[in-house]
C-alpha cells in the first residue's frame, strides 16, 4: 500500500490523531494499516534516549560529541559530516529513526544561552557545516530536524517573544543557513521554533512554512514542531506544520471539528499525513538490524573532533607546544572535572568523560602538579585556594589554568545577563600569572567571554564545550600531538558593549527589534573598524602559513557568470599542520548599504613543512548578491568587488579587485524625475540616453558656469559614480537638454518602469 492509500482510508479521527505525537519521542502508530511509530532522539552532539522517560529521567549512556560551538570551529566539513555518519549509526544501533539536529541559529549575542549547540554568526558557515552534518547523518538511513527555523537567538521569553526584523535581514543573516542545508541535503525534517516572527508563531506561519520552505525552496520533508511550540493546533496544520510534539491528544478534536466545521480543509490534514507517512515509511525501510554501538571508537573520533577544533588564541614566544620533561602545575577544578557539554536537551549521559590531569599523569610521573584553584559551587574568591595555586605555579616552569564558565553561568533555558567569567575564575588568572611568567590559560565555555587579564598569560587555549574526551584532546593540543588548527566560528568581542545588538537584546514587552540588521558579529566590527579581542575566523598554529599567487578567471564578469578564485597556501614553518583558507568578498561602497567584506568560501588543508597546495574557489550571483526588496529577489549591485583571502575577518593576506555588472535595478524600481543620475543609467534604458545625451547636458552647465570649461576638456567621465554631477537628479538632464523635457522623457521613464 502507498502513501496515497494509507491516506484515503485514514478516518478523520485518525487523521487528526496522526498529527501530534504518542508521547514525549515517539510518532503515533495505525495498526489496522500497519502504520508503526517511529521514535526521534535528542540531540546535535550526541544520543539522549530513554528506556522509559516515566520511570527515570535519565537517558542511556552515550558518547558526548563536541558541541556545535566546538565542532564549528573546525571548519571541516569532511569532519562534520563524519561526525554526522557516526551518530546515524549511533541511532540504528539505538533504535531511533530522526535525530534532533543539528542546531543552526545564528549568534545574534553572545548572551543567548543556548549559544554552545549554534554553530556560527556567519551564516555561510552555518549552513556548510549544517548540510555536511546532515548529509552524514542521513546517509545512515536516519534522519535529521534542522533547528531551530527561524529567528530563535535568545531564551528570554523564546515561547512567546517577537522577532521582528526587515526581509533583507531575515533572507541575508536568519534564513540564509536554514536555505543553504535545504537546498544541499534536504534533512528529513525541519523544527519550527517557540518564538513568533512578525507577531505569528512560527508553527503557525504560512508565510515561512510553506510558501518560503516548500514553495521557494523546495523542501520535501517534514515539519515538526519544536517540543510545546504549537499553541493552535488547527492553525499550525493549516500552515504547514505536519506534526505537533510531544503528544497533543486532547486536540485531536480541535482539527475533526475544524474539518467538519469548513475552517479547515482537509486537503491540508491530508498534506500533514502524507508528510508524516512519507518518513515513517523512508524510515522503516532503511531501519538496520544488527548495528552495534562502538563506544570506545567512537569516544575516539569525538577525541579527533575536540582537537581538531581546539583554537589557539594566543601563544607568545612559542610557549607552547609543552615539552614533556618540563615541571609543570595544572590548575582549576576542569583541570580534573572539566565543562565539557551544555546543559539542557542535549546534555549527553556520558559513558565515560576524560580530564586533563588524568591523562598527562600517565607520562609525566613526577612532573606535574596540580592545584585546585576554586570552588566549582561558587563564584567567589576562596583566599585559601589561590594561595595554594600561586605556591604550586611558583614551583613549576610553566603553569596550565584550567577556567571558564560553569554551567549555571549558560545553559538552555536563560540567556547570561554579561560575557564575564566567574570571579574566583579571572582572580586566578591574575594571581598565578604575577607569580609565573610561562602561563597558559585553557578555557572551557561556550560562548565568548570577556578577557580582562589577557595580556598576562602567554598563551590562551579556546577549547569550547569539547565533548566527553576533552581531557585527552587538549593534552593532544598543549603536547603538540595534534598541531591546533581551529578558527573561531565567532568574534569575541572585548566587551559585551561593543556587541552589535546590546541595545537590543532581549527586547521588550514580548518584541525584539533586530535594528543592527545584517551587521552581526564581524560584519558589524569590520564596517565600524571597532578592534575586537580575537576576530572571526582567527586561529594560530605551531606553525606558519602564507599565500601567493592569488589569480581571478577574469576582471569583469555579469551576475550571471562564474568567477573562479585561485591561490597558493604554502607551509613556512617547521611542523605539518592544517590552515584554513578564508574568502571574502568586500563591495565598493555604493547606493546598498552591505557589510564592508563577507565570507564566502573557505577550505581546510593540510601541509607539510615548505608544501605548497593551490586552493580553488568557485563564485556565482549569490556570493556578490544582496536581497532586493522593491524587486523581491536577489540582485547584484553594479560595481567594484574585491575578493580577499584572509587569516581570518580582519586580517586579509592577499586581495584583488573586479568589476561585476548587475541587472539589479530593472525590477522593483521606480524610475522618476529625481532618480540621481547614476542609478538611472543602470537601466540599459537610462544608459543608452545618457550615453547620447551626456555631452549635450555638459555642454549647457559649461555655457552657464556650473561647470568649468578645462573640466569639460579634461573629459568627465560618465561612469564616474561617485562625482558630484553623478548624484544630481534626472531633472537636471531635461534642463540642459529641453527636446527631452516632457513627453518624451515621460515616455522614457514610463518604458523603464514596466513590469
Amino acid at each position: 500500500m502507498n502513501v496515497e492509500e494509507m491516506v484515503s482510508k485514514l478516518t478523520l479521527e485518525e487523521k487528526a490523531g496522526l498529527c501530534s505525537g504518542k508521547d514525549d519521542w515517539f510518532t503515533k502508530a495505525v495498526e489496522r494499516l500497519g502504520i508503526p511509530s517511529i521514535r526521534t532522539s535528542d540531540g546535535p552532539h550526541g544520543l539522549r534516549t530513554f528506556d522509559d522517560f516515566n520511570v527515570s529521567n535519565k537517558s542511556k549512556p552515550a558518547v558526548c560529541f563536541p558541541a556545535g560551538c566546538a565542532s564549528a570551529a573546525s571548519f571541516d566539513r569532511a569532519l562534520l559530516r563524519r561526525m554526522g555518519e557516526t551518530l546515524g549509526k549511533e541511532a540504528q544501533a539505538m533504535d531511533v529513526q530522526v535525530l534532533l539536529g543539528p542546531g543552526i541559529n545564528i549568534k545574534r549575542s553572545p548572551l543567548c544561552g543556548r549559544n554552545f549547540e549554534y554553530f556560527s554568526e556567519d551564516p555561510m558557515l552555518s549552513g556548510e557545516l549544517g548540510a555536511a552534518f546532515v548529509q552524514g547523518v542521513q546517509s545512515q538511513g536516519v534522519g535529521t530536524s534542522l533547528k531551530h527555523f527561524f529567528a530563535n537567538n535568545q531564551e528570554y521569553r523564546r515561547m512567546d517573544a517577537s522577532s521582528e526584523m526587515d526581509e533583507r535581514t531575515m533572507r541575508e543573516i536568519y534564513l540564509s543557513a536554514f536555505e543553504r542545508v535545504v537546498k544541499q541535503s534536504q534533512p528529513w525534517t525541519i523544527m519550527a521554533s517557540y518564538n513568533k516572527i512578525g507577531g505569528t508563531y512560527s508553527t503557525e506561519n504560512k508565510q515561512y512554512l510553506t510558501d518560503l520552505l516548500r514553495k521557494e525552496w523546495g523542501f520535501e520533508g517534514l515539519v515538526v514542531s519544536d517540543w510545546g511550540a504549537t499553541h493552535n493546533r488547527v492553525g499550525a496544520v493549516a500552515a504547514g506544520t505536519d506534526l505537533t510534539m510531544p503528544s497533543a491528544t486532547k486536540t485531536d478534536e480541535d482539527i475533526v471539528k475544524a474539518v467538519q466545521e469548513g475552517k479547515l480543509s482537509e486537503s491540508d490534514l491530508d498534506s500533514a499525513c502524507t508528510n508524516l507517512l512519507k518518513l515513517v515509511l523512508k524510515a522503516i525501510v532503511q531501519r538496520k538490524d544488527g548495528v552495534e554501538f562502538d563506544y570506545e571508537g567512537d569516544h575516539d573520533l569525538a577525541r579527533k573532533i575536540s582537537a581538531e577544533s581546539m583554537v589557539l588564541l594566543k601563544n607568545d614566544e612559542d610557549l607552547l607546544p609543552l615539552k614533556k620533561d618540563k615541571k609543570i602545575a595544572f590548575i582549576g577544578a576542569f583541570a580534573k572535572a572539566p565543562r565539557y557539554q551544555g546543559g539542557g536537551s542535549s546534555h549527553i549521559n556520558s559513558f565515560k568523560v576524560s580530564n586533563a590531569y588524568d591523562v598527562a599523569s600517565q607520562f609525566m610521573a613526577g612532573n606535574l602538579t596540580y592545584a585546585q584553584g576554586y570552588q566549582t559551587d561558587s563564584l567567589e574568591n576562596d583566599a585559601n585556594l589561590v594561595q595554594e595555586a600561586v605556591a604550586v605555579a611558583k614551583g613549576a616552569d610553566v603553569a596550565v589554568i584550567f577556567a571558564g564558565l560553569p554551567e549555571s553561568m549558560e545553559s538552555e533555558g536563560f540567556d547570561r545577563s554579561h560575557m564575564r567569567m566567574p570571579q574566583n575564575h579571572n582572580e586566578l588568572v591574575t594571581a598565578v600569572c604575577s607569580a609565573q611568567p610561562n602561563t597558559i590559560v585553557v578555557l572551557h565555555n561556550g560562548s565568548p567571554v570577556e578577557m580582562p587579564w589577557v595580556t598576562e598569560p602567554k598563551a590562551i587555549l579556546e577549547a569550547y564545550l569539547g565533548g566527553q574526551a576533552v581531557g585527552e584532546a587538549t593534552i593532544d593540543v598543549l603536547f603538540g600531538e595534534v598541531n591546533p588548527s581551529g578558527r573561531l566560528p565567532e568574534s569575541f568581542p572585548i566587551r559585551l558593549e561593543d556587541n552589535p545588538s546590546y541595545l537590543f537584546f532581549p527586547g521588550e514587552n514580548g518584541v525584539v527589534d533586530y535594528s543592527e540588521r545584517m551587521f552581526v558579529g564581524y560584519r558589524y566590527y569590520e564596517s565600524k573598524k571597532m578592534a575586537v579581542q580575537f576576530p572571526f575566523g582567527h586561529g594560530l598554529s605551531y606553525t606558519t602559513f602564507s599565500y601567493s599567487n592569488l589569480n581571478l578567471s577574469k576582471i569583469q564578469m555579469t551576475e550571471d557568470e562564474t568567477l573562479t578564485v585561485s591561490v597558493d597556501v604554502t607551509n613556512t614553518g617547521n611542523m605539518a599542520g592544517k590552515e584554513v583558507v578564508q574568502l571574502y568578498v568586500a563591495p565598493k561602497k555604493g547606493e546598498i548599504i552591505r557589510p564592508i567584506r563577507e565570507m564566502k568560501g573557505f577550505e581546510k588543508v593540510e601541509l607539510n613543512p615548505g608544501e605548497t597546495k593551490l586552493v580553488t574557489f568557485t563564485l556565482g550571483k549569490r556570493d556578490f548578491d544582496y536581497w532586493n526588496i522593491n524587486a523581491q529577489d536577489w540582485s547584484v549591485e553594479t560595481g567594484e568587488y574585491t575578493v580577499q583571502i584572509g587569516y581570518s575577518s580582519h586580517s586579509i593576506a592577499v586581495e584583488k579587485t573586479l568589476q561585476v555588472q548587475g541587472k539589479e535595478y530593472l525590477e522593483g524600481m521606480e524610475y522618476t524625475l529625481f532618480t540621481p543620475l547614476r542609478d538611472f543609467m543602470r537601466h540599459p534604458i537610462g544608459m543608452a540616453v545618457l550615453e547620447e545625451n551626456f555631452g549635450k547636458m555638459l555642454q549647457g552647465m559649461v555655457r552657464i558656469g556650473l561647470v568649468p570649461e578645462e573640466a569639460l576638456a579634461a573629459g568627465i567621465q560618465l561612469g564616474d559614480q561617485d562625482s558630484a554631477l553623478m548624484i544630481q537628479p534626472l531633472s537636471i538632464l531635461t534642463t540642459f537638454v529641453p527636446e527631452l523635457d516632457g513627453l518624451p522623457i515621460k515616455e522614457i521613464l514610463g518604458e523603464m518602469n514596466k513590469k
